[in-house]
């Protein structure tokens, strides 16, 4: 039996979150301990927190005391978002040895030596959010697959609903040198695709800014970024996991349509088609300007899959507000939603304005929209029935059966595959699409 300490890893929220844990698991590994499933008994158990919904105290205290139960004498230390945002509150919950903030959460281990666990008072680390300035290298692998590439952090935006900027500081990135030698690291473990990832990844560059007569231009831009990835990697394919539409570009639209290893796939939060809405939400487009991108991507790449992340509920929301997101959505040449019911997030301008929506017309707007998503999906999987496309095979599931992604996203499952075709790109022929949304398909 092994002797050595023992921890455990439970990330809530994003892919970006996934990446920094699996980081700091390394850290862990790397310095002689054991790392367990969180539903196992460990000697610690770090929880990586989110504060994207209001939902983080109460998922936060589950998870707290599912720890508690695998191992009462146990450590617990969380970090992460909710740790920037709630230091005082977390470090309350019984249970609860060690908080540690934006700055300090990558130095997790070091505090574990440093700091004395028997004494019964929480111990809080927490620098000011204005002091996080470092830009922290990360990624993680979801199965044999796909890796999800940290390429940026921290966001220089003030949408009113938005706790991120407070959370994880100012808008930083890694160095395009520094991504290439990761992606490259990826490329060496087996890893076929890579989503990059990042709080705003479009704004990529901040910390290479330089002087050219009275103004200040970054040296590095993300179009400079996937353009080097295209060269001096041999990752098979790329995905860009989410863009501002006011930064992606027509640029980039045309790289990716004209690219080898970046899918015809995007991802644009629109979050209202009310401009009166946005203006509200401190967005920095109109639904205008959405509409332009959009129409750009499907005119260079017209069989490019794009996803939507959408607010219903926002504070002043009428029926018409709705209505013009609704109708907005409807006549736009997209694929999917993500549809998220707004959510008051203390210490945001949106939580004191006026007009809140009463939850329950939050939530029949949401499923408004969740079955337009479903339509247009539909609609778009149909385009694609009785066509040949590459299909990266990813997992064997319960049922015998074989799943992936084609290259514009489209999901789905073979009943003919095999093991040894686990990892690669397959050409396939798409015959029918599944009750639950999965495209049949079959070898080519």
């Amino acid at each position: 039996m092994s002797t050595a300490r023992s921890v455990a890893f439970h990330t809530l929220g994003c892919k970006l979150n996934y990446s920094e844990t699996s980081t700091i698991s390394t850290s862990f590994k790397n310095a002689g301990y054991e790392e367990v499933d969180f539903d196992q008994p460990a000697d610690f158990y770090i929880i990586n927190t989110c504060s994207v919904t209001d939902q983080a105290d109460k998922k936060c205290r589950k998870v707290i005391r599912s720890a508690k139960k695998n191992n009462p004498d146990s450590k617990i230390v969380v970090i992460g978002c909710y740790a920037q945002l709630k230091p005082k509150e977390i470090s309350e919950i019984p249970g609860v040895n060690l908080v540690l903030g934006a700055a300090e959460k990558f130095n997790v281990l070091e505090h574990l030596q440093e700091i004395d666990l028997q004494n019964p008072h929480s111990r809080v680390f927490n620098s000011e959010i204005k002091d996080v300035a470092i830009f922290n290298p990360s990624y993680s692998q979801e199965g044999r697959t796909r890796a999800f590439l940290k390429v940026q952090d921290g966001c220089d935006y003030k949408c009113s609903f938005c706790t991120i900027p407070l959370a994880r500081g100012r808008s930083r990135s890694g160095t395009i040198p520094q991504i290439i030698s990761l992606a490259n690291e990826l490329v060496e473990k087996g890893i076929k695709e890579v989503v990059l990832t990042g709080v705003n990844i479009g704004d990529f560059g901040n910390g290479t800014e330089v002087i050219e007569g009275t103004k200040v231009k970054k040296e590095e831009l993300f179009i400079d970024l996937i353009k080097a990835l295209e060269l001096n990697t041999n990752v098979a394919r790329y995905r860009i996991s989410s863009i501002e539409p006011n930064l992606c570009t027509e640029e980039i639209i045309q790289f990716v349509a004209e690219s080898k290893r970046f899918m015809p796939h995007f991802h644009m939060p629109l979050q209202s088609g009310d401009n009166e809405i946005l203006a509200l939400m401190k967005r920095r487009y109109k639904s205008e300007l959405y509409s332009e991108r959009v129409s750009a991507i499907k005119r260079l790449i017209p069989h490019a899959c794009i996803g939507v992340d959408v607010i219903v509920g926002f504070p002043g929301e009428t029926d018409m507000h709705f209505n013009n997101t609704f109708q907005f959505l409807e006549d736009l040449n997209v694929d999917y939603f993500h549809v998220f019911s707004y959510s008051e997030r203390s210490n945001t301008p949106a939580a004191s304005m006026a007009g809140s929506v009463p939850v329950n017309i939050r939530s029949k707007r949401s499923e408004a929209l969740r079955i337009l998503s479903i339509k247009k999906k539909l609609a778009f999987y149909n385009r694609f029935l009785n066509t040949n496309q590459n299909l990266l095979l990813e997992n064997k599931e319960i049922d015998g059966t074989y799943s992936g992604f084609t290259e514009n996203y489209i999901r789905v499952v073979l009943e003919s595959a095999d093991s040894t075709m686990l990892n690669q790109v397959q050409k396939i022929s798409l015959s029918k699409i599944y009750s639950n949304g999965d495209v049949l398909g079959s070898l080519v």
